[in-house]
């Protein structure tokens, strides 16, 4: 069983929301956030790629795919951050450049924003993408039987949902569909996010919060390759997350590897995607055989 570093509930109301507000950790996050926008439409100029594929039949439901050049490459399938509440696909196009320069096929996936939706039914979407891309992949060069997923924040926890076990039957896909991940900034345990203004989209209960945690679904054998991953200017409480995690996962005698990212906080640590050298593009490749 997983053994939390701090019980965050030891600090106080105004303290833990502090912890869990991740555009307060960073004097002024708007220009990373326009980063996001910038890159990506400078990455979706530079390389071919089929846009707004659809994988449900909501509006929300596509994805964007970069081929790699040659077929039978590893696919990177990336899901956003935002707290489940804001960006998409579109803020997500930047790591396409470096990542099928490197032989990779890229994915990209949408999803319904809270509270609009709640977030049982956003890991829905992100599962039924991700049985998709294994069924479909083959089309666009890649290889089903090395699916790495990866993602920031809210996506880094919903990367956690990906790999959790339980709902692969439903969908008609191998316990094994992800042969390797990579949560960045991620969040595994939901339950202080209770104390915090997050759940005023988040729309958690108890019961909710802890179905909803990777911590509580960790795949019972065969754990794939993980790499998490987090900024040196994280909250104390995002760190401790990350370790939380990456500590579960070693309990279970899984594969696991941790970076914090030198000088790297909540929202730049992910431009190092566009860099295939960066320590944490490197450690990303490796893990997908690259």
């Amino acid at each position: 069983m997983f053994a939390p570093d701090a019980n965050p509930m030891a600090y106080t109301v105004e303290e833990i929301d502090r912890q869990y507000n991740a555009r307060a950790s960073v004097p002024d996050c708007l220009p990373f956030l326009q980063e996001y926008v910038d890159s990506s439409v400078v990455a979706r100029q530079q390389v071919h790629g089929e846009l707004s594929v659809p994988y449900g039949s909501h509006q929300d439901e596509t994805l964007d795919i970069f081929p790699a050049a040659l077929a039978g490459a590893p696919v990177f399938v990336f899901i956003h951050g935002g707290y489940w509440r804001a960006l998409s696909k579109d803020d997500s196009s930047f790591m396409a450049p470096a990542f099928t320069a490197a032989g990779a096929t890229v994915v990209t996936v949408n999803y319904s924003l809270a509270p609009a939706v709640t977030l049982p039914h956003i890991v829905d979407q992100c599962r039924r993408a991700l049985a998709w891309v294994y069924k479909h992949i083959d089309r666009y060069h890649g290889d089903a039987s090395r699916i790495h997923v990866s993602g920031s924040s809210a996506g880094g926890h919903l990367a956690g949902m990906l790999v959790a076990r339980g709902w692969q039957a439903a969908l008609d896909v191998p316990d094994d569909i992800v042969h390797s991940a990579s949560p960045i900034s991620g969040l595994f345990d939901l339950r202080p996010l209770l104390h915090t203004h997050i759940n005023a989209w988040a729309q958690l209960d108890a019961q909710l919060a802890q179905s909803m945690s990777p911590i509580f679904h960790l795949p019972r054998q065969g754990g794939c390759p993980l790499l998490v991953a987090w900024g040196e200017h994280e909250t104390d409480e995002f760190k401790r997350q990350s370790q939380m995690y990456a500590s579960a996962w070693r309990d279970q005698e899984y594969p696991v590897r941790v970076l914090e990212v030198p000088g790297a906080n909540h929202f730049n640590i992910l431009m190092d995607l566009q860099d295939s050298h960066s320590a944490l593009s490197g450690s990303i490749l490796e893990l997908m055989g690259l």
